[in-house]
């Protein structure tokens, strides 16, 4: 839908006064309901306190609307290869290019999963101040988490080492028990255990296995360096599950709220 027409700077007054006087209420409060999505210009929610208004713009405040502060928002991603979510690491590939390119860039509006159970308005504020939860390297995709809330971020990072994250893991050729069992019983490096994994085959196909691995205290590079360890060259890896919350059917550069029942 089409956004009121804007006026010259000069012109008109700054919607956050227009509401105050409205609702007679302070600019701050007024801010707030700007803001929340509550109000409309000439029919379109307008999300900026400052966008200026004259006297012909119709401005409407919804009955319904709450001072309240506005909730912190979760989001879940499920990002394509190639992207950045918090390694750093630049990636080329085919199709997309060489460098580091930002995943929550992939979250705007047009993204938005249409099947989102949550119920949530979008609003312009909730892609504000997001931070990564649990980082995923550049040329993996599946399950990334940006979040507002303070309290998800410090459940992802203070219980890292406990929260167990999976992954589908395809690697060239076909993979022997005894692999398996390597993995499944501890390795280690510099004289130190690798955190514990359990490895299970998912499937096989032409030249390919895709292997299913659970690991608590996952973090960058580690899959790679287990399969490294046992002689298995990774050709694609997808996070399915952080936690209790799974990517399930959420499409690639798609994104949706984190439901009010989900713990990770």
């Amino acid at each position: 839908m089409a956004e009121p027409d804007r006026p010259e700077p000069e012109q008109g007054i700054r919607l956050a006064k227009r509401v105050a006087e409205l609702k007679a209420c302070s600019r701050r409060e007024a801010e707030q309901y700007i803001e929340g999505g509550w109000v409309t210009v000439d029919g379109q929610v307008v999300e900026e306190p400052q966008f200026r208004v004259q006297a012909v713009h119709r401005v409407g405040i919804d009955a319904h609307a709450s001072l309240l502060a506005l909730t912190p928002v979760t989001l879940l991603l499920h990002k394509p290869p190639g992207y950045d979510a918090g390694t750093g690491v630049p990636v080329d590939i085919k199709g997309i290019g060489k460098g580091v390119r930002p995943a929550l860039a992939l979250i705007t509006p047009a993204s938005h999963a249409a099947d989102d159970r949550s119920s949530i308005r979008p609003l312009k504020k909730h892609f504000a101040q997001q931070t990564l939860g649990v980082p995923l390297e550049s040329a993996a995709s599946g399950l990334v988490v940006f979040t507002q809330d303070w309290r998800v971020l410090r459940k992802l990072t203070e219980d890292a080492d406990f929260i167990e994250q999976e992954f589908m893991v395809e690697v060239s050729g076909e993979v022997a028990p005894g692999l398996l069992e390597r993995l499944n019983h501890g390795l280690h490096t510099d004289g130190r255990p690798l955190p514990p994994v359990k490895v299970s085959v998912g499937s096989t196909g032409e030249g390919a296995t895709r292997l299913r691995f659970a690991v608590k205290g996952a973090h960058p590079g580690l899959i790679a360096l287990l399969c490294e360890r046992v002689g298995l060259r990774i050709t694609a890896m997808k996070r399915i599950r952080i936690g209790r919350v799974p990517l399930a059917a959420l499409a690639p550069g798609q994104w949706r709220y984190l439901l009010p029942h989900e713990r990770f």
